[in-house]
């Protein structure tokens, strides 16, 4: 048993003063440091000190772990351009992602706060990392081919990495989950076979979806850009499916929708009728020029992601906040850093199916340490400087147990 006291404990009900978190493999009880320690008195104590915040480990809902190896390979500024040259380095960067590129990801996600993630995955390939590092995976196995005649070839492929992926699932540790790659690349009937196993099995579900503009031409007209990709790759000139259609085939299973940067008022409203979650990608999004997810509109929950690293230069969550902090001028400051901060803890939880993201009783003893520079003179302020001041946490526990901790935790900290 252990118990935290910080300064701060972020908790549903925001940042509280003067509580601490007692917990073992999970979280045992919240209240005053004294209550704790009389409660538990053989518990190991620390105080965190001043200007310290303890959060939830942070979740970052979606990573394509398998194109760690990009830095500078890949071509930004446009969809279709970068498109392009995922096609003509892709063998070169999969080949290069080996276990050592792919577990120094993780590793920076760990530094970052990250204890929890969602690993999308196109081939397998990064499933031993995942069973390496400390962190809790969602591991979204996923469906992708649009011609109907290899479905049947490429849906056995894709139950055979479902099954590997369930040999972890009694672990707690990694949680076997379906990824629909996008509606302009997946056939219905796979889309309905792999969604139905989804629902059956109460698996997470995701599925990119309208990223770009020219994926929203496609499928209402079967024209611009996309055609002539799919007529020089695929040799076809029509889409597979319509975007109502699309969207139908997951009414009964709630689904986290990637991107959704081109999604109409009324399709964002359908989406939220039926249970459905974002996951937002700003720095994505602004490097592949598909423009911008209202996050204004409140009635879709929203999870804040990373991507991978083919479409961004860190797995980072606070460059990510920090990035939405700029994009995002429509609203107040402070209340969309709160938000902010909700989108990689509670609302990303809810969007994986976990019990993780909230300091509260029974949950998963999962946390960030996080320590401002500055005393904040008002609470409302605390979610903001946390974002703009935070690169890396000094200290995190997954499961109960520390696995991290920085040179400037070991000068902070008081047993």
């Amino acid at each position: 048993m252990t118990i935290l006291s910080p300064e701060y404990l972020y908790t549903p009900e925001g940042y509280r003063r003067g509580l601490a978190v007692a917990f073992d493999e999970t979280i045992r009880a919240v209240d005053s440091s004294d209550s704790l320690r009389a409660r538990y008195p053989e518990a190991e104590y620390r105080d965190l000190g001043e200007r310290s915040i303890l959060y939830p480990g942070l979740i970052n809902v979606h990573v394509h772990l398998e194109y760690s190896a990009n830095r500078c390979r890949l071509d930004y500024g446009d969809f279709m351009t970068w498109l392009h040259s995922v096609i003509r380095e892709r063998d070169r960067l999969v080949n290069e992602a080996d276990d050592a590129t792919m577990e120094a990801a993780c590793a920076g996600m760990l530094r970052s706060g990250i204890t929890s993630f969602g690993a999308i995955s196109s081939f397998g390939a990064d499933l031993e990392v995942c069973r390496r590092v400390p962190q809790r995976v969602t591991y979204f196995n996923e469906m992708i081919g649009s011609n109907p005649a290899t479905v049947d070839a490429l849906y056995q492929d894709f139950l055979q990495r479902v099954d590997a992926s369930r040999i972890d699932a009694e672990t707690d540790r990694i949680t076997p989950a379906v990824a629909i790659h996008a509606p302009h690349s997946v056939h219905p009937v796979a889309v309905r076979r792999a969604v139905a196993l989804a629902r059956e099995e109460q698996m997470p579900l995701s599925a990119h979806f309208l990223e770009s503009p020219y994926e929203r031409e496609w499928l209402e007209e079967a024209s611009g850009k996309f055609r002539d990709f799919f007529r020089e790759y695929l040799k076809t000139e029509r889409p597979v499916t319509g975007i109502e259609e699309f969207l139908s085939l997951f009414d009964e299973t709630p689904t986290l929708f990637v991107h959704a940067v081109q999604t109409t008022d009324e399709e964002r409203g359908y989406m939220a009728g039926r249970g459905h979650f974002v996951a937002h990608c700003p720095r994505s999004n602004r490097l592949l020029g598909c423009g911008r997810y209202p996050i204004e509109d409140r009635r879709l929950p929203v999870a804040l992601a990373t991507d991978g690293l083919s479409s961004n230069w860190s797995l980072n969550l606070f460059d990510e906040m920090r990035a939405a902090l700029m994009l995002h001028h429509q609203g107040p400051l402070e209340a969309l850093a709160e938000r902010l901060i909700t989108a990689v803890t509670r609302d990303a939880a809810r969007a994986i199916r976990s019990d993780a993201g909230q300091i509260v009783p029974d949950a998963p003893a999962d946390f960030a340490l996080i320590r401002l520079p500055q005393a904040c003179e008002r609470t409302e302020t605390l979610a903001l400087h946390t974002i703009l001041h935070t690169h890396e946490a000094e200290m995190v526990w997954i499961a109960g147990s520390m696995v991290r901790e920085s040179a400037a935790a070991e000068q902070n900290h008081h047993i």
